[in-house]
């Protein structure tokens, strides 16, 4: 008897479930038939990461655009991507807060309009001024063809954007819709089949919290060094609160170090997160300003003014002048430097920047990829880097969480979650002048 009744209220669930995916696919097919323009695009990316419009298929391929939903998929992420034509059907201005608004879901969107790109995104899922230099390095340098511009802001998006994808991705593929018999057949799957989804979110965090641990482990070792490295020069300055001349003010800087080293050493003992780890570095650099301050009162020297640290390796200390310089292949900017460094370029000869061990070897700092961002993040703060390492590997990262300092949630909803109309369009940050100011454009140099 308990079996029994087991088995029919199973079949009522099925049924039931059945019957639901039967009606709302049967209502939602003519709908989607009947938008255009902006509606038709925000359609398409509420069942999809990606679309492509038929007029623009010449710029991305079905099959590229196929590998890049793929991607996107695999992430986890509410990135959405458009690839649209030229025309008087997609206004430039106001397009890119017309596709969130009728998309509805929180996120990050990117369109390229015909050889122009530009993005925006909501705060809760990546900050304004991240969105406008993640897209201000990928216009570095000129136009490029869609499939490369497009893949490369996505793969810098991808390790930046916060919240997860949209559930609505999980219930059609493409842009076009799915049969009824394919969304009844996935009902019973999903009704049978719980287990076997319940054990992919499982492996998927499993993912996530492994790629957590590597990150903070790869820069615990980048920490650490510099924390030993402050922590000799503590001990090189040899300086005693008691000994001849010392006054109240060489004491407090010389506590204020001594603090600094103590912060540093304990914010370190618990990350657990990558972005925490800028806590670290921010209290190195203040510690070195600290010393920095001593060292002039004991020589009896003018105070320093409170600089960026040296560019190419804050273990240096506070810059002491601005200097031109240019990664190899990239263009000249001015970058903060130490005395040493400074002479090093006025002889013609390369600074000594600092490296980290990488599987290519080692490479400089800014030339190893985004997991150093939170790390360079706490030297320079939110303003100067993405500007001094445009062009290289990590400038479009600073933009990451060390630097999102503007960062905030959009009426409470999360990366991925479905808000409707309810967000504040002022809010809605892109790149470059965006969409709405004019600023489409296909490329540019520094």
């Amino acid at each position: 008897m308990r079996t029994r009744l087991i088995s029919v209220r199973f079949g009522s669930l099925l049924s039931g479930l059945l019957l639901a995916l039967s009606a709302t696919a049967l209502a939602a097919a003519p709908q989607a038939s009947a938008a255009t323009g902006p509606a038709a695009v925000a359609e398409a990316l509420k069942r999809g990461p990606v679309h492509v419009d038929p007029r623009a298929e010449a710029q991305l391929s079905p099959a590229d655009a196929d590998a890049l939903a793929q991607k996107i998929k695999a992430a986890g992420k509410p990135v959405f991507v458009a690839v649209l034509p030229a025309t008087s059907e997609f206004p430039a201005e106001g397009l890119l807060s017309a596709l969130r608004a009728q998309t509805g879901i929180t996120g990050l969107y990117a369109v390229r309009l015909g050889d122009g790109f530009s993005a925006g995104a909501d705060p809760a899922v990546m900050p304004s001024n991240a969105v406008r230099n993640l897209t201000d390095a990928v216009k570095a340098g000129g136009p490029v063809d869609a499939s490369t511009q497009l893949n490369t802001f996505v793969d810098q998006a991808l390790s930046q954007a916060k919240g997860g994808a949209p559930a609505s991705w999980g219930t059609a593929g493409g842009d076009a819709g799915a049969p009824v018999g394919a969304l009844v057949a996935l009902g019973a799957v999903a009704v049978v089949g719980g287990g076997g989804a319940y054990t992919l979110v499982r492996r998927n965090r499993r993912k996530k919290e492994e790629a957590r641990r590597e990150a903070v482990a790869r820069l615990g070792v980048v920490v650490d060094e510099d924390i030993t490295a402050f922590g000799e020069e503590l001990d090189r300055l040899d300086f005693h609160p008691g000994e001849p001349g010392a006054d109240d003010a060489m004491r407090k800087d010389y506590e204020q170090g001594l603090d600094s080293y103590e912060k540093a050493k304990q914010i370190m003992a618990e990350v657990q997160h990558p972005e925490e780890v800028r806590g670290v570095t921010q209290a190195l650099e203040d510690g070195r300003f600290a010393l920095a301050r001593l060292d002039a009162r004991r020589r009896g020297k003018p105070l320093p003014e409170r600089r960026s640290p040296c560019f190419f390796d804050p273990r240096h200390g506070p810059s002491t002048e601005d200097a031109a310089w240019a990664p190899a292949g990239g263009a000249s900017r001015t970058v903060p430097v130490c005395t040493a460094d400074a002479v090093r370029l006025r002889d013609g000869r390369d600074p000594a920047v600092r490296t980290v061990d990488t599987e290519r070897g080692p490479r400089p700092y800014y030339d190893a990829g985004p997991a150093y961002g939170p790390w360079a993040g706490g030297y320079f703060g939110g303003g100067i880097l993405p500007g001094l390492l445009m062009g290289t590997m990590l400038g479009s990262m600073m933009s990451g969480p060390a630097y999102a300092a503007d960062s905030g949630g959009g009426a409470g909803y999360e990366g991925g979650d479905f808000s409707g109309a309810d967000y504040n369009p002022s809010d809605f940050g892109g790149g470059g002048g965006g969409f709405d100011g004019g600023g489409f454009d296909g490329g540019g140099g520094f």
